[in-house]
């Protein structure tokens, strides 16, 4: 096995098992509504995760290690890239926001003020900001 292979062995386990921290996430509430399933449809296909990969963590996401991000700076790039997912999919509504909602309290953003940070990022998003400055603006919102 090449160096490579542990790479990318490695990477693709962190993107099963974050799919699988989603995953437990959207199923908080005992089910997956049609939007989730849709966002976890489309999550799957950027994270790189096969149809088998896919059906065995949606049966058995409990298995999984939860790896939340242990640094600010990991949750503001896993925010970043799940609201440029919901952007880039043209995803509107109420449904979007409430996923992004429960997926951002599972990154370890304070519910008291999810919906503010959430709202935040999809405006940065839709505004175009590259990662910098969507974390420097995330970071100083309350100033």
């Amino acid at each position: 096995m090449s160096f490579l292979d542990l790479f990318d062995s490695g990477f693709k386990q962190r993107n099963a098992d974050h799919f699988a921290a989603i995953v437990r996430v959207a199923m908080d509430d005992g089910i997956i509504t049609d939007d989730e399933k849709a966002f976890l449809d489309r999550l799957a296909r950027n994270l790189d995760i096969s149809e088998d990969e896919y059906k065995t963590i949606l049966n058995d996401y409990q298995s999984h290690p939860i790896n939340p991000p242990t640094s600010y700076e990991r949750r503001l790039e896993r925010l970043y890239d799940l609201a440029r997912m919901v952007y880039v999919d043209h995803i509107k509504g109420d449904s979007e926001e409430i996923v992004l909602k429960k997926i951002a309290v599972g990154l370890g953003f304070s519910p008291d003020n999810v919906k503010y940070v959430v709202d935040k990022a999809l405006i940065l998003v839709s505004n175009g900001v590259d990662l910098d400055t969507f974390s420097e603006e995330i970071r100083n919102m309350n100033r």
